[in-house]
């Protein structure tokens, strides 16, 4: 295959998904959806179909090849390393009101969603599977650090550490994760007539997903807070998930694995990031301003990165 055909395939896997972004963006502008609309459907993705699309996705799964201890436990490995580079940086460059924020949003990527999109557009049925077990690990470790940062600069503020291990013990996509664990090791199957009603309705979540995040863009609130929000966007989309990559390919990962790893690295900074800093009264705006570049930056940084992968042939 050469450079052209690596080059054009590459695109055929990645564009379909940010095109769906960008029609998000394109159909809020229009008025065709509006706030309640992305409110409701984020709503029904993250709590019924993203989850029954784990839930599927592990199913249908070999475990053997799916479930790799050695993988998860060194992506957890490579956010921690990721998020104490972010802080140890932005000890030196980031005003200290500001550096949770940065820190967030260089280190916590939009896995969940823009991640395993692209893991299915890639990798297929081993994308989502081997995808979801790693969503499990992700959801723990983003979710934890994120807490700790923030607090750390937000004196007199807490998120309350009980409610947090609630939220994750009881988060859907960690339920999928559990309940479909035995199913994929005893081999048990579904009635066909269930599979194919989940599969109907899993089939919604990453176009239904992918353009709410178009829809809550805001390209005006960029021009604000820019320099501090590009230095966290060029750590989240460049410098990381090359630090990362680079030491998976030496610790001896390759081909699907790598990949994979390198799409949850690579994700934009996920959503869920403003949220919780909007609940602690932080910059909110900043952290709106890292979401939104990180995500427009997404369609060039993941596309050149799954290109280079492919044509030094370790992916």
């Amino acid at each position: 295959m050469t450079l052209l055909d690596t080059f054009a395939h590459t695109l055929e896997t990645t564009l379909p998904v940010f095109a769906m972004v960008f029609i998000g963006l394109g159909l809020r502008r229009l008025g065709w959806i509006d706030t309640t609309f992305i409110n409701t459907a984020s709503a029904l993705v993250f709590r019924a179909t993203l989850p029954t699309l784990v839930f599927l996705s592990i199913v249908r799964a070999d475990l053997d090849i799916a479930l790799n201890p050695v993988l998860l436990g060194f992506f957890a490995a490579a956010t921690l390393a990721s998020f104490l580079f972010s802080w140890l940086w932005a000890l030196r460059a980031v005003p200290v009101a500001d550096r949770g924020v940065y820190v967030q949003g260089a280190f916590r990527g939009n896995c969940g969603i823009v991640g395993l999109a692209l893991a299915a557009s890639l990798y297929g049925d081993f994308g989502l599977s081997a995808g979801g077990l790693l969503l499990g690990v992700v959801i723990v470790t983003y979710n934890v650090l994120s807490v700790i940062v923030l607090t750390t600069y937000l004196p007199g503020k807490t998120a309350g550490w009980d409610r947090i291990f609630r939220d994750i013990l009881r988060n859907p996509l960690i339920l999928a994760v559990i309940l479909a664990l035995p199913f994929a090791w005893s081999g048990l199957r579904l009635p066909v007539w269930l599979m194919t009603t989940g599969n109907y309705f899993a089939s919604l979540t990453l176009p239904l997903a992918l353009m709410c995040i178009g829809g809550t863009l805001s390209l005006s609130a960029v021009r604000s807070d820019r320099r501090i929000a590009t230095s966290a966007s060029i750590l989240k989309m460049i410098t990381l998930p090359a630090l990362c990559t680079l030491a998976a390919w030496l610790a001896g990962f390759e081909g699907r694995e790598l990949g994979l790893m390198f799409l949850f690295f690579a994700s934009p900074t996920a959503a869920a990031s403003f949220v919780m800093v909007k609940a602690l009264n932080g910059n909110d705006r900043l952290a709106a301003n890292i979401v939104a570049l990180t995500t427009l930056m997404a369609s060039i940084t993941v596309t050149a990165g799954v290109f280079l992968l492919r044509s030094a042939g370790v992916a």
